[in-house]
């Protein structure tokens, strides 16, 4: 099984860097311990000094994340403020029928509704639900 991590890198930082992403080795560590076989792809992992690309090479690298998020079995979108690009890997991992588990205090946002499978209040709720087998009970939110 292959889940992309989604979620605020850059987020609404008017200043050149990231937001705070150890979030997603939380992911991470709750993904393999319910399923060691995972296929995790993270792109902070891949691409941890993207801050610094020219705008060419930040182009094509966000295509490429866009392109990956659709090609996942799941998508994990942690979403504490809103994010243009967790956004647009959201729509394209939606358009392509890959379900969309969003953790978000977010819950009158269009977007986070309307493309999400399930959202989740909290990290600690969704790490509940993986570990509950949520991801395999319910790889629609059916039975979740």
């Amino acid at each position: 099984m292959r889940v992309f991590l989604s979620g605020v890198m850059q987020g609404s930082l008017d200043v050149k860097g990231v937001e705070d992403q150890s979030y997603r080795q939380r992911l991470t560590q709750a993904l393999c311990a319910w399923r060691p076989d995972v296929e995790v792809v993270d792109p902070w992992a891949i691409w941890s000094d993207a801050v610094d690309y020219d705008m060419d090479r930040a182009a094509r690298v966000l295509f490429e994340e866009i392109d990956l998020a659709a090609q996942a079995d799941a998508l994990v979108a942690y979403l504490p403020s809103a994010s243009m690009g967790t956004a647009l890997e959201m729509w394209s991992a939606y358009r392509a029928g890959v379900p969309i588990y969003t953790i978000s205090p977010l819950n009158h946002n269009w977007v986070v509704n309307a493309l999400s499978t399930r959202v989740f209040d909290s990290l600690e709720a969704f790490v509940a639900f993986v570990q509950s087998d949520g991801l395999l009970a319910s790889p629609t939110g059916d039975g979740a």
